[in-house]
């Protein structure tokens, strides 16, 4: 790179981009709103069209207009921005929709914030203010509250509207982000991404207008917010594992020692073996659940997916196979020793009829307790295979 090009580069403070697919209704009057955003607003800047494969002449409009066309080969909208936000210039970066549903002439809110030193300013349209027709009834009293709300459950994210499409961030914070979904999922992966590598966000008031294209917009709602709750879900082993797991655990456990000792009735309703039966069931999916916690959260660490958390560290740091091991051959032989002693209350009747209500309380706690030992038992090699990526293994005892 030669020092001219160099030395310009360094001077670009902002880039306004807009991703683009087949926008020429609305393309040129978004890119002259942020052209005369840069001027009115004296900030050294450019505008890029991150263009997905418009054939409808949106390059060739962007160009006229001023805008520096950056063409991604790779379909999505998520694809589409980051191929913008790698080809930028500038130190900070404010992204919107090119369907001119985002002022791009009012985004000194934006400035502001990011010269002050946050990473990510997400817009608000909840606090801006949503137009008569801008946001449909599903999208703005459903789908957006409701996903943004399990957003801000499961991460503590500050954001309160997880989908806004205008944003700015500093180029080099998000870059260290390793954004990668090629979707409209990526608008959320951004917003955790941040929040699980402690970013300083913040937001401001956005204001979101009916666009202005004659053609159905891009997104599928179903479809779209299946993927945004998918990718929440996956990011939040808690939520997704843990928390269930415990529950169903703790239902299990209770229900199954509550009628080990005999039948209940609750208004006339009898629980009894069978219902046991379904408790220990469901003690069991609660101890695999926690499991699959412990593993998709530390894969996710080891590989670099999700930070480290001082609740990993510590399992690294304490646990090992062996200790895991004895705990599951410890269940077992409790389930054993159960087991044996069902076999000896049928051999005191001659191997002959029993009576199940009786027999069954011994045999299912028992049985339970011989499938978690034999879970954790494997559960705990699995967890040392997986330890073994990037060498981290797990603490051996000696």
């Amino acid at each position: 790179m030669s020092l001219a090009r160099q030395l310009f580069q360094e001077e670009i403070e902002l880039t306004i981009l807009m991703p683009c697919l087949n926008e020429a209704e609305t393309l040129a009057i978004c890119v002259d709103k942020a052209r005369s955003f840069l001027e009115k607003s004296r900030v050294v800047g450019e505008v890029i069209v991150a263009d997905n494969g418009s054939t409808d002449g949106s390059q060739s409009i962007a160009e006229k207009h001023g805008a520096r066309v950056v063409h991604v080969e790779n379909r999505g909208y998520g694809s589409a921005l980051l191929g913008g936000i790698n080809a930028a210039r500038g130190r900070y970066i404010i992204m919107g929709d090119a369907d001119d549903s985002y002022d791009f002439t009012a985004l000194d809110g934006f400035v502001e914030k990011l010269r002050e030193g946050y990473d990510l300013v997400m817009g608000n349209r909840f606090k801006g203010g949503i137009k008569p027709g801008a946001m449909p009834p599903l999208h703005r009293y459903l789908g957006n509250p409701v996903l943004s709300g399990i957003g801000r459950l499961f991460f503590k994210s500050p954001a309160g509207d997880f989908h806004c499409g205008l944003r700015g961030f500093n180029k080099d914070s998000i870059l260290r982000l390793s954004l990668e979904t090629p979707g409209m999922e990526f608008a959320s992966e951004m917003v955790v991404k941040a929040t699980l590598h402690q970013l300083n966000i913040t937001e401001v008031p956005s204001t979101l207008s009916p666009d202005g294209r004659s053609r159905p917009p891009h997104l599928r709602s179903w479809r779209d917010g299946w993927r945004h709750l998918k990718f929440l879900l996956m990011y939040s082993p808690r939520w997704l594992f843990l928390i269930p797991g415990i529950i169903l655990f703790a239902i299990g456990v209770i229900c199954t020692a509550i009628l080990a000792l005999g039948s209940i009735t609750i208004s006339k309703v009898t629980f009894d073996i069978n219902t046991m039966l379904y408790a220990a069931m469901v003690t069991i999916l609660g101890v695999e659940l926690m499991c699959f916690s412990i593993f998709s959260k530390l894969y996710c660490v080891l590989a670099g997916i999700m930070p480290t958390t001082n609740s990993i560290n510590r399992i690294l740091r304490k646990f090992s196979v062996e200790k895991g091991v004895l705990a599951g051959a410890t269940l077992f032989l409790l389930g054993l020793v159960g087991s044996v002693w069902a076999l000896a209350a049928w051999g005191a009747e001659s191997f002959g009829n029993l009576i199940p209500g009786t027999v069954m309380r011994i045999t299912i706690p028992s049985l339970t307790l011989v499938i978690v030992g034999v879970q954790t038992i494997f559960s705990s090699f699995l967890f040392g295979v997986i330890s073994l990526k990037k060498g981290t293994g797990t603490r051996q005892d000696g």
